[in-house]
């Protein structure tokens, strides 16, 4: 892509200088400009969940839970995002359950995996060290809580029922929030 872009520079430049019969007009500055493509800003939370292969589940809840647009929308929101690995980890025939039968709960489900505001890893790390030993709580869309410690260097959510999901990688920018990726579905109460 990038040297399409210098050949599109260079034509559009050789064909300035063409059309102009005198001095050349265009400066360095303006080739750089026309070379260097502008840098892309990341799409919203859906779409980067949507470009990547590991979140195809969660893609397809989001969908049948009718949360699209909710989670396109300006936020910004902090997402713990369950890989397809985690929605694995349920019981056969929940996922499937959930999105035909059961889209009420699944968005219940679902919400409680988003917080209001954007929280940056070493933001939410600060807040775990300053919270002790009784972690730091979360309050999700839903309503819900989650309680955010440290564990072996790593931020371990638990859930309403106890159950806990590791963050495996974070700061996944969007242009309206941050996802965190965890490695098991939460469950609200």
């Amino acid at each position: 892509m990038k040297k399409f872009a210098i050949a599109l520079a260079s034509a559009a430049t050789l064909a300035l200088a063409a059309c102009g019969g005198g001095a050349d007009e265009t400066t360095v500055e303006d080739e750089t400009a026309m070379a260097e493509p502008m840098a892309e800003e990341p799409g919203t939370i859906v779409e980067v969940a949507q470009g990547n292969g590991d979140f195809s589940t969660l893609v397809t809840a989001v969908t049948a839970a009718n949360l699209g647009e909710t989670l396109s929308g300006p936020g910004p929101y902090t997402v713990f995002a369950p890989t397809n690995a985690a929605f694995e980890k349920l019981p056969d025939g929940t996922v499937e359950e959930l999105t035909t039968n059961d889209t009420e709960k699944l968005g219940s489900i679902l919400t409680y995996h988003v917080v209001e505001g954007e929280t940056m890893a070493a933001a939410l790390t600060s807040a775990i060290e300053g919270a002790g030993e009784e972690g730091y709580t979360l309050t999700t869309v839903n309503g819900g809580t989650l309680t955010a410690k440290l564990q072996d260097g790593n931020v371990v959510l638990t859930d309403a029922a106890g159950n806990t999901a590791t963050v495996t990688a974070t700061d996944v920018d969007a242009s309206n929030g941050v996802v965190h990726v965890i490695d098991t579905v939460l469950m609200p109460e």
